[in-house]
């Protein structure tokens, strides 16, 4: 309570008569520093938490984060991207977000988006801080745009991610690739703009390869555009017609409308052309092995114990 309205003192004072201090008060202390702008105890506290062996977590490190950017402090900042990584809290989101942030606030623009390309996981507040990083000034090159697009286009601002597009030619002399024209289709597809989206390839200066229409594609299955959806498809396998997985694509939609007879006649294409469709398949690392697991395949030296596992957590 004290820490929210600001008054670290009296925040302090109650933590110090505290019978005994657990991570929860410490992280609330923590956080309290380093939003009222008072790094040293931030950093103080840290070493005090580190001292008592309670432990640290996401919350700790994203406000540490915190009270180095408030004050600029990257040599802090890197110090304890260094001590969470050995932690294990590489890819958490919390922390990822607060890096970038860190990061871009002290002038280190590489390693924000080196952060941010990073991440497993992105959230409104990762694309939002992208963002942020190139609207202060920073100088975009071809791989920022494709970060900035994306990002217009995960939170859905369709008229500042046009005015980004038509920028990197006319202000920053950058020639757009195909990349940043799958990423307006997207921005167009992901708002339901499927007609938009269409007029706007037709308009390309350069003929739309396999990526936008993959693009176009997945907006289509998400909004129910049946028509371009099948145009997609096709297009698709006409740009890569010894790719398995195109006519797959176009079977399947042909499948879904009962056309069979399009259906057996994009088979009886692949197997003329000898195509196979991959096996799926899935992997995993323990202790530093990597095993890998293909659809019906029983060849795995620990094979019975998996199956017995799966029977045992899989209701019968």
């Amino acid at each position: 309570m004290y820490a929210k309205s600001g008054r670290m003192e009296d925040a302090r004072k109650a933590f110090d008569i505290l019978f005994e201090n657990n991570l929860v008060s410490y992280n609330a202390i923590v956080d309290g520093y380093a939003k009222n702008m008072k790094s040293e105890e931030t950093f103080l506290l840290f070493n005090e938490i580190t001292n008592t062996g309670i432990g640290i977590n996401a919350f700790t490190f994203a406000s540490l984060l915190s009270g180095a950017a408030s004050i600029g402090a990257m040599g802090k900042g890197e110090q304890i991207h260094g001590r969470l990584l050995k932690e294990g809290f590489k890819s958490n989101q919390c922390i990822c977000n607060a890096l970038i942030s860190m990061y871009s606030r002290c002038g280190n623009i590489e390693s924000a988006f080196q952060v941010f390309y990073q991440m497993e996981d992105r959230n409104v507040i990762s694309w939002m801080s992208i963002i942020t990083v190139v609207e202060k000034g920073t100088k975009p090159n071809e791989i920022t745009f494709v970060a900035v697009l994306s990002a217009f286009s995960h939170v859905g601002v369709i008229s500042e991610g046009w005015k980004h597009f038509n920028s990197m030619y006319e202000v920053h002399g950058i020639i757009p690739r195909m990349e940043h024209y799958a990423c307006l289709v997207d921005l167009l597809g992901r708002s339901g703009l499927l007609v938009e989206s269409m007029e706007f390839i037709n308009s390309m200066p350069i003929m739309a390869d396999a990526l936008v229409w993959q693009t176009l594609l997945g907006a289509c299955r998400v909004h129910g555009n049946t028509e371009l959806r099948k145009h997609a498809a096709e297009m698709i396998l006409e740009q890569e017609p010894d790719d398995p997985a195109a006519y797959i694509l176009l079977s399947n939609f042909h499948a879904s409308a009962g056309q069979w007879r399009d259906v057996a006649k994009i088979r009886k294409s692949m197997k003329e052309r000898n195509l196979i469709k991959e096996a799926g398949h899935s992997w995993i690392e323990v202790e530093n092995m990597v095993h890998r697991f293909h659809v019906g395949d029983a060849s795995h030296p620990q094979a019975q114990e998996i199956y017995r596992e799966l029977d045992q957590l899989v209701p019968k």
